[in-house]
C-alpha cells in the first residue's frame, strides 16, 4: 500500500468494493426469487451502484429482495461520498485523527488544495450528507408512506439515498418516476437534492461560511471554485429547461399534452436530472433527437468537482470555454472573475475533455461491434455510462453479456475518472524533465 499513489490506492478501493458488493448480490438472499442471478448482473448492478451512475440490466424494484436493496443502498452512499471518506469518517468516531496517507487521499478525491482541517473536512461531509438525505427521506414520505403504507419509509430513505448521491437508482417502480412526473413534491424535493450532491461539498461548505459572516455577505465573497461552479451550474440548468422546453412543447410522447407550467416543471426536472443524476419522469426514448442532443452535451458536462455528480466537471468545461475565449481575444492569460488560471489547470482541463470523449467513442464503437443496436441510443447510453448518469433510451435492457461487460467497465472509468486511471498507471508521474527541449513553431486549425 505505501509504493501506491493516491489515485492507485481511491481506483482499487472503487474495484475492492465493486467487487465485495457483486459477491453479496449473487447470492440467493439477494435475490427476491431466490434464485440467484447471473455474476455479470450482479457486477453490473454493484457498478452502477457503487459508480452511482443508475444504468440497470434488472428492474431493481422487482429483483431484489430487501436485502439486496440494502446492498445496494450501502454501495450507493459509499459511491457517492467516496470509499476511503467513508472509512475515515468512521475512524474519526473514535479517534480524533487521519493517518496521513488517508488525508492526502481525501484531499485528492474533494479536490482540495491543501491538508489542514480534513479531520473536520470528513466530519462535515457525513453530517451535512445525513441532514440533507433525511430532510430528503422526511419530504418524500408525505408521498410515498400514504402511497406505500410503512414500505413507503424505506422507498423514501432509499430514494433520498440515491437523488442526494445522484444515483438515479429508485425501488418505487420499473418506470423510474414516470408515475410522479407532474407531482410537485417529488419534483422539487429530487432537483434539491440533486443539486446539492452535485455542486460539491467545498461549494456548499463556502455558502454556509457566506451565509453565516454577516459582514461578508455576497457572492463576491466566494472561492473562484464556488463562483464557476455556482454560475456554470444555474446557466447550464437554464439552458437546458429552456432548450428541451422549445423542443418537447409539441411532443405529445413527453409533455406536449401538459399544460404550460406542468412543461416548464417537465423540463427543468429533465434539464436536473442530466447533471448525473438518472431519475426519469419522461421516456429518454421518446424525446426528439435534438433533445437527445441537448440531453447527451448536459450528461457529458456532468455536475461541479467534490461532488456526487460525474462528467467532465462544470469548471472544466468553464475553463476549456474561458481558454478558448481567451484564444479568440488574442490574450496570453486566461483570466475570470479578477484571477487568473493556472496553465496547469488549463492542460488538465484539456486532458479531462480530450479522454473522456475518447472513452465515449471507444465505447460507442465497441458496443457498435460486439453489441449492435440504434447509433443514438448507443451513443446515449455510453454518454450517460461515462458521466455516470444512467439515463436510457430503453437500451440497457437489451445488452447482451459482452455489452454489459462493456458498459460496467465504462462505468467505472467514468467514476474514478479517465485522466485519473491514465495518470495511475503513467510510467514517469510525479517526475520532471531537467532538460528542455528547443522550442520550435507549428500550425494548427
Amino acid at each position: 500500500m505505501k509504493n501506491l499513489s493516491s489515485i492507485q490506492i481511491i481506483m482499487w478501493a472503487f474495484l475492492f468494493v465493486i467487487i465485495f458488493g457483486s459477491l453479496l448480490l449473487s447470492l440467493p438472499i439477494s435475490s427476491a426469487t431466490g434464485k440467484s442471478v447471473s455474476y455479470v448482473d450482479a457486477l453490473f448492478t454493484a457498478t452502477t451502484a457503487t459508480c452511482v451512475t443508475g444504468l440497470v440490466t434488472l428492474p431493481t424494484v422487482s429483483t431484489w429482495s430487501v436485502f439486496g436493496q440494502v446492498v445496494i443502498l450501502l454501495l450507493i452512499q459509499i459511491g457517492g461520498l467516496g470509499v476511503i471518506t467513508v472509512i475515515a469518517g468512521f475512524v474519526t468516531i473514535f479517534q480524533n485523527k487521519i493517518d496521513i496517507n488517508d488525508k492526502i487521499i481525501i484531499s485528492d478525491s474533494f479536490n482540495l488544495n491543501s491538508l489542514g482541517g480534513i479531520v473536520k473536512f470528513v466530519k462535515k461531509v457525513i453530517l451535512l450528507t445525513f441532514i440533507i438525505e433525511l430532510a430528503g427521506a422526511l419530504l418524500y414520505m408525505t408521498v410515498f408512506v400514504p402511497e406505500f403504507g410503512i414500505k413507503g419509509i424505506w422507498v423514501s430513505i432509499f430514494t433520498s439515498v440515491s437523488a442526494f448521491c445522484n444515483a438515479g437508482i429508485d425501488i418505487i417502480s420499473e418506470n423510474s418516476l414516470y408515475e410522479y412526473v407532474l407531482d410537485p413534491v417529488v419534483n422539487i424535493t429530487t432537483i434539491m437534492l440533486i443539486i446539492s450532491g452535485g455542486i460539491g461539498f467545498v461549494v456548499v461548505f463556502d455558502l454556509i461560511r457566506l451565509a453565516g459572516n454577516k459582514k461578508r455577505r455576497g457572492l463576491k465573497f466566494l472561492s473562484l471554485h464556488s463562483k464557476i461552479a455556482l454560475s456554470v451550474t444555474g446557466f447550464l440548468i437554464l439552458f437546458g429547461t429552456v432548450l428541451i422546453f422549445v423542443f418537447e412543447y409539441n411532443n405529445p410522447d413527453t409533455i406536449g399534452g401538459y399544460t404550460f407550467i406542468e412543461k416548464i416543471m417537465v423540463s427543468l426536472f429533465q434539464s436536473v436530472t442530466l447533471r448525473t443524476a438518472g431519475f426519469a419522469s419522461i421516456a429518454q426514448e421518446c424525446i426528439t433527437d435534438a433533445s437527445a442532443f441537448i440531453s447527451m452535451l448536459l450528461m457529458f458536462i456532468g455536475g461541479s468537482p467534490g461532488g456526487t455528480a460525474g462528467g467532465i466537471k462544470t469548471v472544466t468545461f468553464f475553463v476549456l470555454i474561458a481558454s478558448t475565449a481567451s484564444v479568440i481575444k488574442n490574450k496570453r492569460t486566461v483570466d475570470v472573475f479578477n484571477r487568473r488560471i493556472p496553465t496547469e489547470i488549463l492542460k488538465r482541463s484539456v486532458a479531462v475533455f480530450i479522454v473522456s470523449l475518447l472513452t465515449v467513442l471507444g465505447a460507442t464503437i465497441l458496443l457498435i461491434v460486439f453489441n449492435g443496436g440504434e447509433f443514438l441510443d448507443i451513443l446515449y447510453e455510453t454518454v450517460s455510462a461515462t458521466a455516470t448518469v444512467g439515463l436510457s433510451r430503453n437500451f440497457t435492457s437489451t445488452l447482451n453479456t459482452m455489452g454489459k461487460i462493456i458498459i460496467t467497465l465504462t462505468m467505472y472509468l467514468g467514476r474514478v475518472g479517465p485522466i485519473s486511471l491514465a495518470f495511475a498507471f503513467s510510467v514517469n508521474k510525479g517526475k520532471e524533465n531537467l532538460i528542455e527541449n528547443p522550442v520550435e513553431e507549428i500550425s494548427v486549425g
